[in-house]
């Protein structure tokens, strides 16, 4: 567990730089084409994955300062915007070969998210759920995902390919988390069935 430092007067999700293992086991699923979105990227640990492996990664949020060591980046793409003022969001319109989202709760821009997702790509999430308030913040409700939530949010339009929703203590900040990896192929069978092609489960 990498240690947080209390006294530190940085964003507590600024200070975690180590990926979380739910993404990097399912890095691999985004395949080899397109580029990746980072939302709410805070310093940016999770695009920055897919940077070491040569993608092109856009990087957004409201405060973009941990991630200025990377505008002379050719391969990346800072963008600073305020995901919840109502307005669209800086990514409409783009599609992405994986959508990133960690720590990171807004509702209102679940439809923006799903539809960032192109054809064959993933939706990979995680953050805080209900339960998490006996443990830390967040404690307000707004920030914290009902049970099932991210499979509700999915539902139609994504084959999952994991979920968890639980206590964890092997993240930087423990608590109770729910976490997705989906892609978006529902319409990529060839099945009499209809049935989504199966894909690896990165196990490691």
């Amino acid at each position: 567990m990498e240690p947080l430092h209390p006294n530190d007067s940085t964003p507590r999700h600024h200070r975690i730089t180590r990926p979380s293992p739910w993404f990097v086991r399912f890095a691999p699923l985004a395949g080899s084409d397109g580029p990746i979105l980072d939302v709410a990227c805070g310093n940016g640990r999770h695009g920055r994955i897919f940077l070491a492996r040569g993608r092109q990664v856009v990087f957004v949020d409201r405060d973009v300062t941990a991630v200025r060591d990377l505008e002379d980046e050719p391969a990346a793409t800072v963008l600073r915007a305020d995901l919840e003022n109502g307005e669209l969001p800086p990514f409409a319109g783009r599609t992405f070969a994986a959508v990133l989202v960690s720590n990171y709760l807004y509702r209102p821009l679940f439809p923006a998210l799903m539809d960032a997702v192109g054809a064959g790509g993933i939706l990979v999430y995680e953050t805080f759920a209900r339960g998490n308030e006996v443990f830390a913040r967040p404690r307000n409700p707004d920030h914290l995902l009902r049970a099932g939530e991210l499979l509700e949010a999915v539902r139609g339009r994504f084959q999952v390919i994991a979920y968890e929703h639980g206590i964890t203590t092997r993240n930087p900040i423990p608590g109770v988390v729910q976490r997705i990896c989906a892609i978006k192929d529902l319409q990529a069978s060839e099945r009499a069935s209809g049935e989504p092609p199966a894909h690896p489960l990165n196990e490691g």
